[in-house]
Order: C-alpha cells, then structure tokens, then sequence
C-alpha cells in the first residue's frame, strides 16, 4: 500500500543496535507517549490491548483506544516486518477512528554506529481521513502530529540511554 504522507525522525542513541532493538520492540515503552495526557493529545490519552505475542512477531497485533475531547479514538495494527535488530514495521488494519490521520505504516531502523551506538530512524507513512470535514483537519494538523509521534519516539529512545545525542 503506498501513502500520501510522511514523516520521520533521526537520533544517534548511545547503546547497541541490539539493545535498542530490544526495547523499541517493546510496543508499550515505544508507545508511551500515547498512553499520558498530553497537549498534542488535547489531555487525551490512549490505552493498549496486545495479542500473546505482545506485538513481537510478524502477524502480532496491537489495539489501542482513547477518548479526545469526548470523542472515542481506536486503531488495530498489526506487525508486518521484524527484522532484529535492524528494523520493524507495522501498519493500520480494519476500520479505525482518529481524528487528523486515516491509514498509516509506521515504523523503525536501527544502523550500527560501533558497539556502543546505534541511528535510529522513526517513520510514519499516512494518508488524511476520508470525509470532507477530517480531510479539512488532517490538512492542518496531520503533519504536525505525525512529526510529534515520530519525534516522542526517537526522543524517549534517546532519553533511555544516557550519553545519547540527538541529530
């Protein structure tokens, strides 16, 4: 499937690729920017429901659901690429309701920068909700919280590692 949209963000984290793999794979701790009140979230937040697998194989799937302003939020994704410890994938299923994105793929890759750092690059690939009224609103504010989400990741993977730069 191919998107309209993207956006991305890179940081230089001060720990193995290894490593790094391993606690991104953790949907949870990559995801905990969604799961705290924030403005980006107008004080909403979301909360995650995984399958056995936890989001850690290929066919895993992650649910989320949150309220924004009074208004019920959910999205189903599902895992479609893991390669350790270099890169992983995944990408919106069925119906979901967000507000200024539709469908999206969003995902990471780690390149080794020596035994002690690692590039991680976080992307989102999306396209703008389908009724008139939430193509009006993804226009506006698609982008800017796409950069926010791909932003928050790369910064709380930095952050977990001390001596990290950003770049």
């Amino acid at each position: 499937m191919t998107y309209a949209h993207t956006a991305q963000a890179i940081a230089d984290v001060a720990t193995s690729a290894d490593v790094l793999f391993d606690y991104l794979d953790d949907q949870a701790s990559l995801g905990s920017h969604m799961q705290k009140p924030s403005m980006m979230m107008l004080g909403g937040r979301m909360s995650y429901e995984f399958d056995e697998a936890r989001g850690r194989t290929i066919g895993s799937f992650i649910k989320m659901r949150g309220n924004i302003l009074g208004l019920v939020l959910s999205v189903e994704e599902v895992i479609t690429e893991r390669q350790p410890p270099r890169r992983k994938v995944w990408e919106t299923r069925g119906p979901l309701n967000f507000l200024v994105i539709s469908a999206y793929r969003m995902g990471f890759e780690i390149s080794a920068l020596g035994r002690a750092a690692s590039r991680l690059r976080v992307f989102i690939d999306y396209d703008y909700p389908a009724t008139i009224a939430a193509k009006f609103l993804g226009a506006m504010f698609g982008p800017i919280y796409a950069r926010w989400s791909v932003n928050r990741m790369a910064n709380d993977a930095t952050n977990a590692f001390e001596g990290s730069a950003r770049s």
